[in-house]
């Protein structure tokens, strides 16, 4: 007899990692209209020279917030936000990819923990509910296995003051060979067994190798943010993976009514990030924002 997917998932991953993830078909059909709203990842934005003129180019855009990077200065970051009216809804952890907490040698991997902490602090002063963090990196050097284990050992060591600060831990999937499907990455945060560690969902990010409404269905509550990004795998095949992210919004393979649907279907209220190429001129700020607007109202 063929499984259906509630019986599958239930019966094929271990410990009730998933256990319901997948919101019922009463929640689907009664699910609220969304509210998104816009924000722009700072390393994003390519006007401007400094954090008050960077966030000034997001404000006349049309973006709401703006995510900064972690180890800025604090009190410019806050002076500008509240010049422009622009909120922080969450930031971008800058030590990740330097000094990931997977690293082979154990200084690395104590830096690495210095930083998530300091964004921490830093997601505390700016009002943030959450901090993007790459959890690891495998290479030739770190196996999969060593990256799962020493990272969650690692990050375990920050929980305790993201439960104090009242910040969250969101695990970003990114391009580092970890952490390949929903269903891995559902179970690799509630091992942590901790409400401070979640998600955070980049949508173009998965579309080399998936579909994302597949993994909204699956992270359910624990996405905490979005990023917002297009990706086309017709320029992938042509000119390599990286070219698949030089696409305008819409004009790419993300199939964003289905996005959409899947956000309202896990009942995502929040925040979308771009994190997308356009920014470098006034109008190309404007651009985004724009289609955007036309993304959110699908």
């Amino acid at each position: 007899m063929e499984m259906n997917r509630r019986t599958f998932i239930q019966a094929g991953v271990a410990a009730g990692a998933v256990a319901g993830l997948f919101p019922s078909e009463a929640q689907e059909a009664g699910s609220k209209k969304r509210q998104l709203k816009k924000a722009i990842m700072y390393s994003t934005i390519g006007v401007g020279k400094g954090v008050e003129e960077k966030f000034a180019a997001a404000k006349e855009a049309g973006f709401e917030g703006v995510e900064p990077m972690s180890h800025l200065d604090q009190q410019e970051v806050l002076e500008s936000a509240k010049k422009h009216g622009l909120v922080l809804p969450s930031v971008c952890c800058s030590t990740h990819w330097a000094k990931p907490v997977s690293d082979i040698n154990p200084v690395v991997r104590a830096d690495g923990v210095e930083g998530l902490k300091q964004a921490l602090r830093d997601a505390k002063a700016y009002g943030s509910t959450s901090v993007l963090f790459v959890p690891a990196v495998v290479s030739k050097q770190v196996s999969y296995v060593d990256a799962y284990t020493r990272s969650q050992a690692e990050i375990r060591k920050a929980i305790p003051l993201a439960e104090e600060l009242g910040v969250k831990i969101a695990i970003e999937n990114v391009w580092n060979k970890f952490l390949l499907s929903p269903l891995e990455a559902a179970r690799y945060v509630d091992e942590f067994k901790s409400e401070a560690v979640g998600w955070h969902f980049d949508i173009g990010n998965v579309i080399k190798d998936g579909w994302p409404e597949q993994w909204i269905h699956i992270l359910g509550k624990r996405i905490q943010k979005l990023h917002i990004k297009e990706f086309s795998r017709a320029k992938m095949d042509k000119s390599g993976p990286y070219a698949g992210f030089q696409i305008d919004f819409l004009e790419g393979d993300n199939d964003w009514p289905a996005v959409m649907k899947a956000l309202d279907a896990i009942g995502y209220q929040g925040w979308g990030i771009a994190e997308q190429g356009g920014g470098n001129s006034a109008e190309g700020l404007k651009n985004l924002t724009t289609r955007m607007d036309k993304i959110f109202a699908m």
